[in-house]
């Protein structure tokens, strides 16, 4: 009999290890990003707990270098979502009545596993395919993934634990359930720490869940799904499904089981997939929850008291960490005139000493847009400021594709 009473502590933040010359987690990066390069994976679905291979393939590459193929991936289709939808909804029942605790301790045991067993693999795999220096690396796909999978289970023990209060004669009590049905996971490129979350927070709630991961991150998204795997999650709770987004997205949003939307990427297909969800809103047994996060044109706004210096760095790093490709990177920047000498000096002089390359290349503090479609949008608008009377190139402005989708540091 389990009548115990549980609370998982406050966790403290996964350290972010240094990766410097000589040490053991840069020999083991080093040799993982070795081992990886060296090999083509072979990347399936996975449906209840089984992989299935549909023949209908593309291609991981390195942004970085778009000649190297790192992995081919099987894409579902039609058919394939709806053995997805049948593996969540059977996995529900069991899933939901398991001990919070049990579930807790598998996204624990996840989390231990990527802290130490796997810590060089999800890094690498991030490294290569979504082509993140070590530095982003660690603190995205390691650490804040560990410490959303740590955190999660105390916030969640909290929410467990808050009960209303009873009267003297009454008892009063709450109990959570997860959705009837499943939830869709949509998750994006930038941040393999998002895409874990997106899918284990949902699931350590009792719900089940269709995972369609960002093509342009599939690499490491695949090997997450193994570590899940590894940590003793029941088959059917994700379950993982690469492929077209509309192929996707359409089965998934017209199932009468359809639930919840889990979502993170563009603002033009979070409005889709919300007008899709609505457009079908008589096929649902219920009402589906729609959670999204969507980017933005974050400004930067300097106070005449700021230390100059500080803001130059600040602006630096904000703007160029992970070649800007994050929904907090810095747009833009309005800064009081009597300040601005002083800031575009120390400014130019850290744009100066930026390198941009290859990420087995530890040194390299910029590394290669996502992709080809994204290295043409950038290079668009920096076009239209070269040519616009109200617009003046401080740095940069030249971008190169022939090897890696390679774009300047560009004010």
């Amino acid at each position: 009999m389990n009548n115990a009473i549980f609370q998982f502590d406050y966790p403290e933040n996964e350290p972010v290890k240094s990766y410097s010359p000589g040490t053991r987690e840069r020999k083991a990066l080093s040799a993982e990003l070795d081992r990886l390069s060296a090999e083509v994976a072979d990347i399936p679905l996975i449906i209840g707990g089984k992989e299935v291979r549909t023949g209908d393939t593309g291609t991981v590459v390195m942004p970085h270098n778009h000649q190297h193929k790192l992995a081919v991936y099987h894409k579902a289709g039609e058919k394939e979502v709806k053995m997805a939808i049948e593996a969540a909804i059977k996995a529900h029942r069991n899933w939901a009545e398991i001990s919070w605790v049990e579930r807790l301790s598998i996204s624990l045991k996840i989390a231990e596993l990527i802290s130490k067993k796997y810590r060089a693999l999800i890094n690498a795999s991030t490294m290569l395919g979504q082509s993140k220096n070590v530095l982003q690396a660690e603190i995205d796909a390691a650490c804040e993934t560990i410490d959303f999978l740590r955190f999660n289970a105390h916030y969640i023990s909290d929410i467990y634990n808050d009960q209303p209060h009873s009267e003297s004669g009454i008892v009063n009590r709450i109990e959570y359930r997860p959705i009837e049905g499943f939830i869709f996971a949509v998750t994006p490129f930038n941040f393999t720490a998002i895409a874990s979350n997106l899918n284990m927070s949902p699931a350590v709630m009792g719900n089940t869940l269709l995972w369609k991961p960002a093509t342009t991150a599939i690499l490491s998204n695949y090997f997450l799904m193994k570590i899940f795997q590894e940590a003793g999650l029941p088959d059917g709770v994700i379950n993982f499904i690469p492929g077209q987004g509309s192929v996707i997205g359409n089965a998934t949003m017209s199932d009468y089981h359809y639930a919840g939307l889990h979502f993170t990427g563009s603002n033009i297909t979070f409005n889709h997939l919300w007008q899709t969800s609505a457009a079908n809103l008589a096929k649902y047994r219920s009402y589906p929850k729609i959670v999204g996060e969507t980017g933005g044109k974050d400004f930067v706004l300097v106070h005449n008291s700021a230390n100059s210096e500080e803001v130059a760095t600040a602006l630096v790093r904000g703007a160029f960490e992970y070649q800007g490709q994050k929904c907090s990177a810095a747009s833009r920047a309005y800064i009081p005139e009597s300040m601005w000498p002083a800031v575009k000096e120390r400014m130019l002089d850290a744009l100066a000493q930026i390198t941009l390359g290859d990420v087995r290349q530890f040194s390299n503090f910029m590394n290669a847009v996502i992709d080809e479609k994204a290295f043409d949008n950038i290079m668009d608008y920096i076009n239209k400021a070269k040519t616009s009377s109200e617009a003046t190139i401080l740095y940069g402005g030249n971008g190169d594709k022939s090897t890696g989708y390679f774009i300047e540091p560009t004010v």
